[in-house]
């Protein structure tokens, strides 16, 4: 509820409260959630999102529908609960805004920004002029006359009509799992600008009509100003300290946590108290933490859960619970609503369409785009204040207070199903069509997935993201995740066992799962993003190894994931030997992904711990990587994968080609083109593959090897014999090799190679180098491209 906002319409059930304010507000809150669990059960078949179901939850619950019942509205809308649900809704909001400011992910921030903020701006400009057109219009018909009209009427109408709640946008976008893909980023972000500019435009406008000096309002300012900085850079030290403090844990203790949010509230509370709002220091504050340590790492782990889950749809329950249609039946109510909702949702629209045109992207994105952005219920809520507190005509503001709440909750529930409708009708748009690495642009932005199941691999695993991220003009958005397998054994055991490992488990807490290995990995991640500043998202998939490969195959579909990296079911001795891992399910589990996964896959096979291997994150020694190269999808794919490497200050990456003895004449590529000129082939080579390979080798060898970023050699051979020979002597030149699966696609060069084949999963060419035979020091990086249809790799 807007701090100052007018009371519902409430009793004293005769002049005694027999119900204690906190339980009427706890029984509110509890039948809220209750409604909407039922609204979301009916909605969600229909493809609509929890916001939706939440507010109108709220909305059944208030005075429009179960309120009017004498006994439900003498227990809900008590006087004395009026000051809870001010403080609860606060310290909601405060709480919300310092989770979107932990949860933005900054890199993929900077990349966006220029289209988020060129879209915010043109949502707002279109409707700001239209509510500012009709401005008077609209205070004659709700006054009778316009005396009264000043520039506080179309500055609130503006505010209202051009605000973006972006808490809801943000939900909405994560539960149409469009969190990873552009659309969602840049509708989120567009919001957030939105929700700023709008907060800065109040907090200007309480500056300039305070009846104070503006000397004493400009020190206030400053004040205000400096305890904010103060205070961010003090909770940054905090932040450090406890990082450093706890180095050895996995996440601080709920002490620390308890006091830590309690420090924060009484920052926000402080703001207020001194008349500024605290949504924008907040923000800030979760904005500015450090993202690598345990602190921001604990707050996001302790406080995710309870506000998606009771925070947001109490919240958004409540902006529902607040509107009361009752007073508005009205032809000239409706009527008013009517315009209202049109001038917001049509100027929204109209807006994002010529940002769009602008930016150069579908129209489609535009009405997407600009539905999203019309969804409101956070900052226009306390743009209502203003009503309450700059105008004396209290009957008439009473009246544009609920005709403005209602055309907001109108607005909501129309912009918010039809931007869910549309985007589920262009699933195959904006959901997850996976696009293979070979025909993905080096200024794309590449989804990485990488998954371990201990912390013997982290180290190799960091070191692989850190040579994917070197070059900022090919963008990376990596995640890792830490694959757990869910023990089954309870099942087994007896009472007093099964009661024994229940107390070993609770001394360990609720997030044991993963055992010590978290603190290593957590240590990797947070070594990784200081040196580097970029953003690694860190996830946990707990489940039997039966059905585990569900879990990661939904988790890369939801990510939209570009490739996905899995570890090799076996790990290197001391003594050089390989073993296999402990976790029998391991190797099963690969092979699942691999036949299910719809994206491309990778297997890293990990020998470090020896001579040339991966070295850790931030190191300046020179590594040398090689790409095998023999030809067909999963070749290109890993040609096309390894091309961000070599971009990497730190990476020498060398690519070999095999080709057989017999085309060493039928194969000849010009190499002197120049500029951006196109490379002349002359192909005389049998079958559709070669021709592709060629044209591929021919156009990477104009844009990459001919400026000399990366080194090319090719290798003829007459057979497998060869081929194993020609591997044997560069076996200690590089710390990395990276190959293609291999799949249908066959020759003369791998002849015989099959008979001595262990691992089908790492392809002929894989399972050599990763045999004991050989004696490879290097690690292997094996890929397989997804198999998709020719019509799909069609660029638009």
């Amino acid at each position: 509820m807007s701090d100052n906002a007018p009371e519902l319409e409430s009793t004293d059930c005769g002049g005694l409260n027999f119900f204690n304010p906190m339980i009427s507000v706890g029984a509110q809150m509890f039948c809220i959630l209750v409604i909407a669990q039922f609204f979301q059960l009916v909605l969600k078949p229909l493809g609509q999102t929890g916001p939706i179901a939440q507010i109108l939850a709220g909305a059944v619950l208030g005075p429009t529908v179960l309120s009017r019942i004498a006994s439900v509205k003498e227990f809900f809308l008590l006087n004395s609960a009026g000051g809870y649900y001010k403080t609860l809704m606060l310290i909601g909001r405060q709480i919300i805004m310092l989770m979107m400011g932990l949860e933005i992910d900054i890199p993929s921030f900077k990349r966006h920004r220029h289209s988020a903020t060129t879209i915010a701006v043109g949502s707002a400009i279109f409707p700001a002029v239209l509510a500012a057109g009709i401005s008077p219009c609209v205070f004659y018909e709700i006054n009778g006359t316009l005396r009264g009209f000043s520039a506080l009427v179309p500055f609130t109408f503006v505010l209202i009509v051009v605000n973006t709640a972006s808490p809801l946008v943000s939900r909405m976008v994560s539960e149409l799992k469009l969190s990873s893909s552009e659309i969602g980023q840049v509708a989120v972000y567009s919001s957030i600008a939105n929700d700023m500019g709008c907060l800065i435009l109040m907090f200007l406008w309480k500056f300039v009509s305070e009846t104070k000096t503006w000397r004493s309002n400009l020190g206030s300012m400053l004040f205000t100003a400096f305890m904010d900085v103060s205070c961010t850079f003090g909770f940054i030290r905090v932040a450090r300290f406890l990082n450093n403090k706890n180095r050895d844990k996995k996440y601080l203790s709920n002490a620390e946590i308890l006091l830590a949010i309690a420090a924060f509230i009484i920052y926000a509370m402080a703001n207020e108290s001194v008349g500024q709002n605290s949504m924008i220091p907040c923000f800030i504050l979760g904005l500015t933490l450090p993202r690598e340590g345990k602190t921001t790492r604990t707050l996001l782990q302790k406080l995710t859960y309870p506000i998606n889950v009771f925070v947001l749809p109490i919240y958004f329950g409540y902006i529902g619970f607040q509107a009361d249609f009752t007073k508005q039946w009205g032809l000239r109510s409706g009527a008013m609503i009517l315009v209202i909702v049109l001038v917001s949702i049509g100027g929204k629209i109209g807006g994002t369409l010529a940002a769009c045109r602008y930016l150069k992207k579908p129209a489609v994105d535009g009405v997407s785009l600009g539905l999203f952005l019309s969804i409101k219920g956070f900052t226009d809520l306390l743009v209502l204040d203003l009503l309450i507190t700059e105008n004396e005509e209290k009957d008439t503001v009473l009246l544009a207070y609920g005709i403005f709440l209602c055309a907001i909750l109108v607005n909501t529930l129309i912009a918010g199903p039809a931007a869910t409708y549309l985007v589920n009708k262009e699933t195959q748009l904006f959901g997850f069509k996976h696009t293979p690495i070979e025909f993905q642009s080096l200024d794309s932005e590449l989804r990485l997935l990488a998954c371990v199941h201990d912390s013997r691999h982290i180290w190799t695993m960091v070191g692989l993201i850190s040579t994917m991220t070197g070059c900022t003009e090919s963008p990376v958005l990596p995640t890792l995740v830490q694959l757990i397998e869910l023990p089954e054994k309870q099942s087994t055991l007896s009472y007093h066992e099964l009661e024994d490992e229940d107390d070993d488990f609770s001394k360990g807490g609720t997030n044991d799962y993963g055992g010590n290995d978290v603190v290593e990995i957590n240590e990797a991640i947070d070594n990784f993003m200081s040196k580097t500043r970029v953003t690694v998202r860190e996830m946990k998939v707990v489940s039997p190894f039966t059905t585990m490969y569900e879990d990661v195959c939904n988790i890369a579909e939801d990510f939209c994931a570009s490739i996905l990296i899995l570890t090799f079911h076996k790990h290197q001795r001391i003594d050089g030997r390989m073993e296999s891992d402990k976790k029998s399910g391991v190797r099963t589990t690969n092979q699942k992904i691999l036949r299910h996964a719809h994206c491309s896959v990778a297997i890293l096979v990990d020998k470090g711990g020896v001579t040339g291997a991966l070295q850790p994150p931030g190191t300046d020694s020179m590594q040398q990587y090689a790409v095998l190269f023999f030809g067909g999808p999963d070749d290109r794919e890993a040609l096309a994968f390894s091309r961000r490497m070599g971009m990497h200050p730190h990476v020498n990456l060398t690519v070999i080609r095999f080709l057989h003895t017999s085309s060493k004449h039928n194969v000849e590529i010009d190499f002197d083109s120049r500029g951006h000129e196109e490379v002349l082939m002359s192909v005389s080579c049998r079958g559709y593959d070669m021709k592709v390979d060629n044209e591929f080798i021919s156009d990477f060898y104009a844009r990459d090897v001919a400026s000399g970023q990366i080194g090319f050699v090719e290798k003829y051979v007459n057979d497998g014999a060869d081929t194993v020979r020609a591997l044997q002597d560069m076996g200690d030149m590089y710390s990395l090799f990276i190959v293609g699966k291999g799949g249908k696609y066959d020759s003369q060069m791998t002849t015989g190679m099959s008979d001595w084949e262990e691992c089908p999963e790492l392809g002929k060419i894989g399972d050599l180098l990763a045999s004991e035979e050989l004696d490879f020091r290097g690690s292997i990086l094996v890929i397989q491209q997804k198999k998709t249809s020719a019509n799909d790799y069609i660029d638009d």
